[in-house]
């Protein structure tokens, strides 16, 4: 049996709605686009919500606009993809790196050790779908001996007046946090993924959620980041095609990474069946949970903790007391079977970038105990019984022929 580690949902909704964006003659931003941000909007709780072309332009894009120059630091987690970091030091900054905690989540207090006078954001991560904890970073960010740390740099962060919360929501899109509240609303902003392998995809793309605090007027934000992000533009291709509608300005130093309705078709399609999708996923989730409750070998992902519920975005299982040698040789074992399964991640000071830019891997002993003994198991809607009791099989034995345990 083969079994692919993460494909694409794709039903005759989908179908339809991509057809109907080409038989429109406009396949580029326009009103799917426009949907899609109001059923992300509605669907998060988010003030505003912005369609980009990644995850990583969207983050570049945020950071400039809050005014991040050189020498400023962004303190993210070590445990994360490679992006998070590489979009700070495409818009001008440092990141700052620390440890996680065992829920593969940043480290509060870890947070609270690095904040400096440089520091100018946080970008925490909510690794395989699962919420950091927001209500103390939040606090953290608000406390009068944190804002009193903090040196306004820019006239965006003069005007916050402290240090910018940016949820990396990559993962997280359907999450709740404490109370219900749902991810995407809960910092100043939150940027979820849209890339092909995401609970919604849209074959590439991001989505900047904003829920800026007063005096920031988030829809009127929203307009200017839609400017900038078609080059600060006076004027979309939409209006610019219509007859003598061909004069526009230029504004500022802006980029191109808007998302096209072509893109926006799949996604939407999605969105308005995501309730029974997530369900779907949250089905495989359990499915996997009652399979390894049994072994004592087996470390579970979190799913519901202290409010706070998971996207089911990854199941990211452990194995108690294995090298990292041993993790690989039981993936390879798994593979024999056909079945793909992946990693997630491995941080970030293991990677030759990062190395050669002083972080080494000691300094972040959880973040390399979560990684040595993870293996991400498939996880999406369309997966039958069958194949999850091949699946689960396929890991059961694996574990045996390399750990020999029982």
């Amino acid at each position: 049996m083969k079994i692919p580690f993460s494909p694409p949902y794709i039903n005759e909704d989908v179908i339809n709605e991509v057809v109907d964006s080409l038989k429109s003659g406009w396949i580029t931003t326009g009103p799917k686009v426009k949907a899609l941000e109001d059923e992300i909007k509605n669907y998060s709780g988010a003030k505003e919500v912005l369609c980009v072309n990644s995850w990583t332009s969207g983050a570049i894009m945020m950071l400039r606009w809050l005014g991040i120059r050189e020498g400023d630091e962004v303190i993210i987690p070590a445990y994360t993809y490679s992006a998070t970091a590489l979009a700070v030091y495409h818009a001008g900054g440092t990141p700052v790196m620390v440890d996680t905690t065992a829920d593969f989540n940043i480290s509060v207090t870890g947070i609270r050790n690095a904040i400096s006078p440089k520091t100018k954001a946080i970008l925490p991560v909510d690794i395989a779908g699962f919420p950091c904890d927001y209500d103390e970073i939040m606090n953290l960010v608000n406390k009068p001996d944190v804002k009193k740390i903090f040196k306004p740099a820019s006239a965006v962060q003069k005007k916050l007046g402290r240090i910018l919360v940016l949820n990396d929501a990559a993962h997280s899109l359907g999450a709740t946090y404490t109370n219900g509240i749902k991810t995407g609303s809960e910092t100043d902003i939150a940027i979820f993924s849209l890339h092909a392998v995401k609970n919604i995809t849209t074959g590439e793309g991001g989505a900047i959620c904003l829920n800026l605090p007063e005096p920031f007027d988030n829809e009127a934000l929203y307009g200017k980041l839609r400017r900038m992000s078609l080059n600060c533009q006076t004027k979309d291709a939409f209006s610019k095609s219509k007859a003598g509608g061909w004069r526009y300005d230029i504004t500022g130093l802006g980029m191109k990474i808007n998302m096209a309705d072509i893109n926006a078709a799949i996604g939407l399609a999605q969105m308005r069946i995501y309730p029974e999708l997530l369900k779907e996923r949250k089905r495989v989730f359990g499915v996997y949970n009652d399979a390894f409750s049994q072994e004592n070998w087996a470390v579970k992902p979190p799913a519901i903790v202290r409010g706070k519920e998971s996207s089911y975005h990854i199941y990211a299982l452990r194995i108690k007391d294995i090298t990292e040698a041993q993790r690989d040789r039981i993936i390879d074992e798994i593979a024999k079977t056909g079945v793909a399964v992946n990693v997630h991640f491995i941080p970030l000071p293991m990677l030759t970038f990062f190395k050669e830019n002083g972080f080494n891997i000691k300094d972040y002993p959880q973040a390399y105990n979560n990684y040595k003994c993870e293996i991400s198991l498939p996880i999406y809607p369309q997966l039958t019984e069958k194949e999850l009791a091949y699946i689960i099989k396929a890991v059961k034995n694996a574990y045996q022929s390399v750990a020999g345990q029982t």
